[in-house]
């Protein structure tokens, strides 16, 4: 089963990552770009064949490794 993860940082917590990236479109003529936040995407093919259980498993790898869940929020949906 494939399951996509996305990995945003918590509101709140500074993006500087975004913040570069929000200045690099700027001075490339992307005018009205007021904010930009970066995260990660992660795609995962797992032998699980129950959706319920695949999910289970991937937001145990979040808690685990994946997602940094003090700055860190995660999501899970079908690939």
């Amino acid at each position: 089963m494939k399951l996509r993860v996305f990995v945003p940082l918590k509101p709140g917590v500074l993006d500087p990552q975004g913040e570069a990236i929000r200045h690099a479109l700027g001075a490339l003529g992307f005018a009205g770009v007021n904010g930009v936040r970066q995260g990660k995407v992660i795609e995962l093919d797992l032998a699980e064949d129950d959706p319920a259980a695949a999910e289970a498993e991937a937001r145990r790898m979040c808690e685990a490794l994946l997602a940094n869940t003090v700055i860190e929020s995660y999501s899970v949906e079908s690939a």
